[in-house]
């Protein structure tokens, strides 16, 4: 049972951490490109913290929204 305990509290770092990541790359986003479309928002919600963290630093340099999320 505490090892049940201690995977729940895991998965809810690792999920409010994507959480957090997600949020402030969309502010960012939205700052520098105005509102997202929708297509934008999506790959932002089911993105992992690794790929929000790639994006978040090609947001730096990207001369558009669309050059943000090139893989």
């Amino acid at each position: 049972r505490q090892e049940g305990r201690q995977e729940g509290r895991q998965e809810g770092r690792q999920e409010g951490r994507r959480m957090g990541e997600a949020l402030v790359l969309r502010r960012l986003l939205i700052r520098r490109f105005g509102p997202l479309p929708e297509w934008a928002e999506l790959r932002i919600q089911q993105a992992p913290p690794e790929r929000l963290e790639a994006w978040a630093e090609r947001l730096l340099d990207a001369e558009s929204l669309s050059a943000v999320f090139e893989t």
